[in-house]
């Protein structure tokens, strides 16, 4: 793994869907399918990981997935804060 986490996130779905090319930090993830259900939990474990902390599904939102920027507001600079 890299030390960018983001970068693990971006490779995570372009692995997935490399018809989409490149990942704007604000491209709509869920709309574009870049995320799908069958995907979302391998994602989530991937977070989890890269966080280092559980991911509780009942304090998640759909918008916390929306896109490159909202992820890394929520689960990386979240971090970086505390």
């Amino acid at each position: 793994m890299t030390t960018d986490p983001m970068q693990e996130v971006r490779s995570f779905i372009l692995e997935r869907n490399p018809a989409i090319g490149q990942l704007a930090p604000g491209t709509d993830l869920i709309d574009s399918r870049a995320i799908n259900s069958l995907a979302f939990v391998d994602f989530i474990f991937l977070l989890e990981e890269l966080t280092g902390e559980a991911i509780d599904p009942e304090d998640l939102d759909l918008d916390d997935f929306r896109s490159l920027d909202a992820i890394e507001a929520r689960f990386f600079k979240q971090k970086a804060a505390q």
